[in-house]
């Protein structure tokens, strides 16, 4: 199939159009009728550098409309009483809103459930008395979580990870610290990931467990708001665990294979990193393009430049190829296709791209220290790299079966 010539499906067409109705309806004419309260940074955070109530009243607002129009839910899987919709149109919906919006609309993040803040297929690992307890909330938007996996000593090598879980009895107790979690400061429930058998993760062959933890546990705490691009607040945040008790019904996926069910997760987020470059690409450059239509040189408008119209054009071309690359993948990996998986890269790309390959046999998780650069999945992130990997990357015939592969870490130098 010739991603030159491929169109959404009339059904993810008709999505997007109604999500995007949606959002003008519900987003953009809250984020007008609080115009102030966006434009005023001690109004949108506390003094702690938490969310104002007014902030998060807002927030739940457009969570619980977008759950009543069914667009908040409508890429869970239907196994969790979600629209069962799939890849390409989580990242189709996520695209349409970062287009419409831009980087300042606040409220535009939550129209669709996050894959680590909300429902979705990551819940599809929790145990049924899990599900009875906090699923009907979250599918409402009344309720929303974190993922607990990234520690000051184990960033982008995750499986560094320092947390505990040490027995008790039939339950486990979680000694730790978590950094840069996303929504924690506001979340009712983290997914957190720590070492419940030290030699195996010694060897990184499994032995790190994720359970689900309510943020009102004791001896979990928020210890402080990380402050990032300049605000004086945010929805990042530091992470204490001191002793946390956890039962059984409180496990994600199996014993010992929680790095799996972290995987499963992220990869979803892979996604809609994607949406969300390509998004703000896309608003940018009809910036770009009404601002150099706009401005004036030597009598006339600096759109009638050759060197800006080169400009505009590479701008083009790199978010259209980008787009077109990631229907495909999404496209594939819905349709669960071996062709989902495997790039060649040159040795160009290999300059801008590092990458980290695991592959999942049945039982445990082994790392790839010398990965086959004949058989790699490259994460799609910021739009450089996506363009990188655009312009030196060739699908080639079938390496590696989708569910082998499970993760990359792809870094723009």
């Amino acid at each position: 199939m010739s991603a030159i010539a491929w169109e959404l499906p009339e059904e993810i067409r008709a999505v997007r159009e109604g999500l995007l109705e949606f959002a003008r309806q519900e987003v953009l004419t809250r984020h007008e009728n609080h115009h102030d309260l966006f434009e005023n940074p001690r109004r949108l955070y506390r003094e702690d550098g938490r969310f104002s109530d007014e902030l998060k009243g807002l927030i739940g607002e457009v969570r619980r409309a977008a759950a009543k129009a069914g667009y908040y839910n409508m890429c869970v899987p239907e196994a969790l009483g979600g629209g069962g919709l799939g890849h390409l149109a989580y990242y189709v919906g996520w695209e349409a809103l970062f287009h419409l919006c831009g980087p300042q609309n606040w409220l535009m993040l939550y129209v669709i459930s996050h894959w680590a803040f909300g429902p979705s297929r990551l819940l599809e690992k929790v145990t049924p008395e899990a599900r009875e307890k906090m699923l009907a909330p979250m599918m409402a938007g009344e309720a929303s979580m974190c993922f607990g996996l990234s520690e000051p000593g184990a960033g982008s090598d995750a499986a560094a990870l320092a947390t505990k879980a040490v027995p008790d009895g039939n339950a486990w107790r979680i000694t730790g610290r978590k950094i840069w979690t996303s929504n924690s400061p506001v979340a009712d429930y983290c997914i957190v990931f720590a070492i419940t058998d030290p030699a195996r993760a010694a060897q990184r062959k499994g032995g790190i467990s994720a359970f689900l933890v309510p943020t009102s546990s004791p001896g979990f705490e928020v210890q402080r708001i990380i402050k990032l691009f300049g605000h004086i607040g945010g929805d990042e945040a530091e992470l204490r665990l001191e002793d946390v008790r956890v039962e059984p019904w409180q496990l994600v996926g199996d014993l010992h294979q929680g790095f799996a069910a972290a995987l499963y997760g992220v990869s979803l987020g892979r996604i809609y990193n994607s949406a969300r470059a390509v998004g703000y690409g896309r608003w940018a450059l009809e910036k770009a393009l009404n601002y150099a239509q706009a401005r004036k040189a030597f009598d006339k408008p600096i759109a009638d430049f050759q060197a800006t119209q080169f400009k505009l054009a590479d701008m083009a071309t790199e978010l259209d190829a980008a787009r077109l690359m990631i229907w495909r993948a999404a496209s594939l990996l819905d349709a669960k296709s071996p062709e989902a998986t495997p790039v060649t890269l040159s040795e160009k790309t290999r300059s801008y791209v590092s990458v980290v390959a695991f592959v999942i046999p049945s039982d445990e998780l082994v790392p790839v220290s010398e990965p086959d650069w004949s058989a790699i999945v490259v994460t799609v992130g910021p739009v450089r790299s996506i363009v990188t990997v655009v312009a030196d990357a060739w699908l080639v015939g079938p390496v590696l079966p989708a569910e082998s592969v499970c993760s990359t870490e792809s870094t723009c130098q």
